[in-house]
């Protein structure tokens, strides 16, 4: 009977699906397998099979069917796993619901000073390995356990997908006194629970240090940044112009604010100020004349007399001077002064050129020329 209903079956004929759940279906198998009342368990799990795969880590099956038992544990970034970064970073400012905003201690341009930012250019300059106290305000108190967030990128297009490290000679001098930081341009200073990270996607570095709410009578909280590496260093920064990303950031990595500002690290930072200030209102002010200059419309030529000097060398006569008459009956006395005084030179060059011509010159060597009438003095 069974071979005919073999034969019976055809290739298009479709059979019969199983109507039950994989809740039936578990509680099926789970039926026919030991439970954690069964005396033969230990035996059932030395034995060899297929349904010893089911058991895995120990598991011990109970009765029913566990509705989370195909769940997947959540993913916790709490404990220093930053979420992945994006490959260029975001630069402009978001204060964002909290209000996040920055402050920078103000001081001259003077030689002596260590640290120093311009308001004009958003711009922070300082010596290389010293403190630069920054100040962080926000409106309201963020989630317990935000963090503040410090990463440098390089300003210009052309260079902002490489990542900002140390020239090799600054890392090999702290390679051996911090060898997991040796390559971080930026450090936070005066505190012990700031945290130095790596993307491992993007290989960008920051550090980040826990928010901590003002003080008593204080409405900001101050950082401490250093920064590791002159702006000039070869195999490093080499002359690029960066920018320093402040973010307010949760536990989990969300952004709450963002600030961002330039930096650049060299010798004389009070210098440097003045100078780019002073160059940058230069080039302000130039554009704004040359915008002048273009809208003025051009001087009237009828209204202008180019009156030649009466008298002088030739030099000076070939010279033009232009004369600016209020007035119109004060033009025409001083064009017709004009007019006589080059009717008056005109007259000169042409009594000049008829006293030439009846002039004879006279010969260098020789005998003297005769004049028609003139009797010679052998005669």
């Amino acid at each position: 009977m069974d071979s005919e209903n073999l034969d019976s079956l055809t290739l298009s004929q479709t059979l019969p699906l199983s109507q039950d759940t994989f809740r039936q279906l578990w509680e099926n198998v789970v039926t026919s397998m030991p439970t954690e009342t069964d005396h033969a368990e230990e035996e059932w799990r030395e034995t060899e099979g297929p349904m010893q795969l089911l058991l895995m880590n120990d598991q011990v099956l109970t009765d029913g069917f566990d509705e989370t038992l195909f769940n997947l544990p959540e993913m916790s970034t709490k404990d220093g796993v930053t979420p992945p970064a994006s490959i260029v970073p975001v630069t402009s400012d978001y204060p964002g619901d909290y209000d996040f905003q920055l402050r920078f201690q103000k001081s001259g341009t003077a030689k002596s000073v260590t640290s120093t930012y311009s308001e004009q250019l958003n711009k922070l300059y300082c010596q290389l390995a010293k403190t630069n106290p920054i100040e962080v305000l926000v409106s309201r108190q963020p989630p317990l356990g935000a963090v503040i967030r410090a990463t440098a990128v390089y300003k210009k297009t052309e260079h902002v997908a490489e990542v900002v490290r140390r020239c090799p000679h600054h890392q090999n001098e702290d390679r051996a006194s911090a060898a997991e930081t040796s390559s971080h341009l930026i450090r936070v200073e005066g505190s012990e629970r700031a945290q130095y990270f790596e993307d491992p996607n993007t290989k960008r570095q920051s550090v980040t240090v826990p928010y901590e709410p003002p003080q008593l009578g204080s409405e900001m909280t101050t950082i401490l940044l250093k920064f590791m590496c002159n702006s000039s260093c070869m195999g490093g920064m080499n002359r690029r112009p960066i920018l320093t990303i402040l973010t307010l950031e949760t536990p989990e990595g969300h952004v709450l604010g963002r600030r961002s500002f330039e930096v650049r690290v060299c010798a004389c930072p009070g210098r440097d100020r003045k100078t780019e200030e002073e160059n940058s209102s230069k080039q302000q002010n130039g554009t704004k004349e040359t915008k002048k200059r273009k809208s003025a419309p051009a001087p009237d030529s009828s209204s202008t007399k180019k009156p030649k000097a009466a008298s002088g060398t030739d030099e000076e006569e070939k010279e033009v001077y232009v004369l600016h008459v209020h007035g119109k009956e004060r033009y025409e006395m001083l064009k017709k002064i004009n007019d006589g005084l080059e009717l008056l030179d005109k007259e000169s060059k042409a009594k000049a050129k008829v006293t030439m011509k009846h002039e004879l010159p006279l010969p260098s060597s020789g005998k003297r020329l005769l004049v028609k009438g003139e009797k010679s003095d052998s005669d």
